[in-house]
């Protein structure tokens, strides 16, 4: 599900509950089971970030913030603008190096309790002077974190990604914060992931994301781990709100411990290479970038690598698949809208497969009887989307708990449950 669950970003755009109706709720009180997202009005910009796990993703990613395109007309504090001014100077170099503090420009992008988000800028009468940037995203990280290692990880990973360019540009990194590319972009909308081309160039950026090596911890612990903790954490809660108990009980009956363990054994039957994944493929996670040529295939930038790790490529088919019926951006209770007949047909999963093939057949002289792989593939997908369905909806039930955010978790718990069983009769 989307960051919706958790909502989710954009570089300068954010997305679903996937990450980014993000805002902490209640961390402090809740160490274990830490929540970000975002508010824009009342609706959910899309980012319900989800619950960290130790994995060798987790960073605590904020990116919500790049969807105020221009920041808020909030005032930055004084003791922000003098390190954001001094940080600026010392690892951009160029013009900033000589830039008063009185004519440095900057604006809140989005605040929030796990990151903070400025827009940095030259004023408009400073010329550059070679290749520095005119604008930066200044990213402070919040008093909330992971611990260092998580931390750590997640800044590896943002800079090798940068370096590869399959990210935005790392200026600068220090012990608060680091400084960013700042990619305008146009938020993509849920209906824009059937786009033929745009499932096409998805695809093709999953491979890329696919056939990166990295020096991270190779075993797929993070799936079953990450299902494993919701799960305890779920079996243990505790309701008051009436219709929460109610909601609660209802999902109860349906043996998720039990469905569990069968889920396990068919994901065990079912083969799946183990790659480098990016785990929330979902539109708030996709950058629509503005300035690229239009006539390029190059138009898009997968963003918001916290929950990346080793893991069954299966999982970011399937789950990515699961996002088309998901759009975060509704406006009134529950706050999302769930369209089960925008599941990928057979046809729309094949152009996603194939471009995906194709993006990796690039990279390796096998041979291979393409029908068979394509057939493979197709219920390797479907059959970890069941995968994505659960942890999800375990996500969600866990938010409904500890989240002030307002969001129908409880109900999206059940719709997601709903499409597993749904799922499973036709691909078990």
């Amino acid at each position: 599900m989307q960051s919706g669950h958790r909502m989710s970003h954009s570089q300068a755009a954010t997305g679903p509950p996937n990450p980014s109706p993000v805002e902490r709720s209640r961390a402090q009180e809740e160490p274990d089971l830490p929540v970000e997202r975002k508010l824009v009005g009342n609706t959910l910009d899309v980012a319900v970030q989800r619950l960290r796990t130790p994995s060798p993703q987790v960073g605590d990613d904020d990116s919500e913030a790049e969807s105020f395109r221009d920041g808020r007309s909030e005032e930055v504090d004084r003791d922000t603008r003098t390190r954001a001014h001094a940080w600026c100077r010392d690892f951009l170099s160029g013009s900033w190096k000589s830039l008063h503090e009185e004519d440095f420009q900057i604006s809140i992008v989005s605040g929030g309790l796990s990151n903070q988000l400025y827009l940095c800028c030259l004023p408009e009468h400073v010329p550059v002077e070679g290749e520095e940037p005119r604008r930066v995203l200044l990213r402070i990280y919040g008093a909330i974190l992971q611990g260092v290692d998580s931390l750590v990880l997640e800044s590896v990973m943002f800079a090798i990604l940068a370096e590869r360019t399959l990210g935005p540009k790392l200026y600068g990194i220090f012990p608060e914060g680091r400084l960013e590319q700042y990619l305008p972009n146009t938020r993509m909308r849920t209906d824009q992931l059937s786009q033929p081309s745009i499932s096409a160039e998805i695809a093709t950026k999953v491979a890329r994301f696919h056939n990166m090596v990295m020096p991270f911890n190779k075993e797929p612990k993070w799936l079953f781990a990450t299902i494993d903790k919701y799960m305890d954490q779920v079996m243990k809660l505790q309701f008051n709100r009436e219709a929460h108990v109610k909601k609660y009980k209802k999902l109860m009956k349906l043996d998720l411990p039990g469905e569990l363990e069968r889920l396990r054994a068919l994901l065990a039957a079912t083969p799946s290479p183990v790659v480098f994944c990016h785990n929330d493929v979902q539109e708030g996670n996709i950058l629509m970038l503005d300035d690229r040529d239009q006539s390029s295939n190059d138009c898009l930038m997968l963003i918001d690598f916290e929950y990346s790790s080793y893991n069954y490529r299966g999982f970011d088919f399937g789950n990515h698949f699961c996002e088309w019926m998901y759009d975060y951006t509704y406006n009134q209770w529950p706050f999302y809208k769930a369209s089960p007949e925008n599941y990928p047909s057979r046809e729309q999963q094949l152009n996603f497969l194939r471009s995906y093939l194709a993006e990796q057949q690039g990279h390796s002289d096998m041979k291979m009887d393409q029908t068979r792989v394509e057939e493979d593939m197709i219920i390797e997908a479907n059959r970890y989307a069941l995968a994505s369905h659960f942890l999800w909806g375990l996500w969600s039930i866990i938010q409904a708990k500890i989240s002030k955010i307002e969001f129908g978790y409880m109900d999206y718990a059940q719709c997601r449950f709903d499409a597993y069983f749904k799922q499973k009769k036709l691909f078990s």
